[in-house]
């Protein structure tokens, strides 16, 4: 389908394809990114390594993400954003093709890189691009489809990868990531117009989009909210099974719950932040700081936990539009290094929030690590409360 470009805007229907083409890329990055999860014992084994080194490739992809982002700006230079994310999605197919075909952990490692490589840029260049194929309040709703993408990722990545695997052999599971990569290069090449390069500044943008006080409190809620997210919910299944007695099918079934209920949480919040950014941002905070803290006194009932584990689901699948929507309100025309700044700080965090949370249970046990998401929380939605934060806000 040939794009019609008029005034620099790309024509409406056309657009509305080319947004569907990312969140059919978001989706094979995210799905490809859960797919190791649970295959680390299979993999193990198959080829002779520790669980440990085999969780690399679970910890690889999140350092190299966040590294690449703001390399993604330095390098990227006027390279037209639908040939870099074609080349990024390009990238992901190989990762997927080397996890495949490994015979060792070197190689494990280098498919790993590659895909961290093919998150963070992608996410820095894609994330950005809804306001610039729809303007005003469509492109609030265009990042919330390209980010259904993350929250099909989510839902299907694990349990998707682990079945897979059971039915037939781990390596076609990654041979099924690989078609997945296939279908998003396709998608793209054909649905997304071709989108010259408005980044004239490079990784010079940074100062000016940290100058701006509303960008530098919406990073330290980033920060305060993901590891407030990832300290708690790392730990959501030893918690599930010691203080409210469920395991096996069950928590398996909660567990799956908690990501559909994401999955509805990225369209009621993108819905929100097309109304008042800062409500979409604190009702996400809320609900996840919220459930985690009810389920210091509630947890021992079964069916109350059941309700909060879900309720923590919706809120975590409002955030990141929520906060992304926050973001780009406050970038002005600096949206990539906005972006950017975001992928880096968030995938910071979610490191930061697994160790921060080990750290926590360790000394204080679960209790303290559910605590913990509960100030992040109350962090967050204070900073949203600021006079700065609430300046300017986008409305639809």
């Amino acid at each position: 389908m040939t794009a019609i470009v008029e005034r620099g805007q790309v024509s409406l229907p056309t657009s509305w394809f080319g947004v569907v083409s990312l969140a059919i890329g978001s989706f094979a990055l995210v799905t490809s990114e859960f797919l190791p999860v649970g295959l680390l014992p299979a993999i193990a084994t198959s080829l002779g390594i520790t669980t440990g080194q085999a969780g690399l490739m679970v910890t690889m992809p999140g350092l190299v993400a966040a590294a690449s982002a703001p390399l993604t700006i330095a390098f990227a230079g006027g390279m037209d954003r639908k040939k870099l994310l074609i080349s990024l999605l390009i990238l992901l197919l190989a990762s997927n093709i080397l996890a495949a075909t490994a015979t060792g952990v070197t190689q494990l490692l280098f498919g790993g890189f590659l895909l961290g490589l093919a998150v963070g840029s992608f996410w820095t260049i894609a994330g950005s691009l809804g306001p610039r194929l729809r303007s005003g309040a469509e492109g609030v709703r265009a990042n919330a489809v390209i980010l259904s993408g993350i929250s099909f990722g989510t839902v299907a990545g694990v349990p998707a990868g682990a079945l897979i695997g059971d039915m037939f052999d781990w390596r076609v599971s990654f041979w099924t990531g690989a078609v997945l990569s296939v279908v998003a290069v396709v998608s793209v090449a054909a649905l997304l117009p071709l989108l010259p390069s408005q980044n004239k500044r490079g990784i010079a943008g940074f100062p000016l989009v940290l100058s701006k006080p509303k960008a530098r409190i919406g990073l330290l809620a980033v920060l305060a909210i993901f590891l407030a997210q990832f300290a708690s919910y790392t730990f959501i299944t030893p918690f599930l099974n010691e203080r409210s007695g469920v395991t096996g099918p069950l928590l398996s079934s909660v567990l799956l719950a908690n990501g559909v209920a994401g999955f509805f949480g990225n369209m009621l919040g993108g819905w929100i932040a097309g109304k008042q950014v800062n409500a979409a941002v604190i009702g996400a905070s809320s609900l996840i700081g919220g459930s985690a803290v009810l389920l210091l006194f509630f947890g021992s009932n079964h069916c109350a936990a059941i309700m909060l584990v879900v309720a923590w689901g919706l809120g975590f699948g409002m955030l990141p539009i929520g906060m992304q929507s926050l973001l780009q309100s406050a970038a002005g025309d600096s949206l990539e290094d906005m972006q950017a700044l975001f992928v880096t700080v968030g995938q910071i965090a979610i490191g930061a929030g697994a160790l921060v949370g080990g750290l926590i249970v360790d000394h204080a046990g679960l209790s303290g690590a559910m605590l913990f998401s509960g100030i992040g929380a109350a962090i967050t939605i204070a900073l949203m409360l600021l006079p700065a934060a609430t300046s300017k806000t986008f409305a639809g």
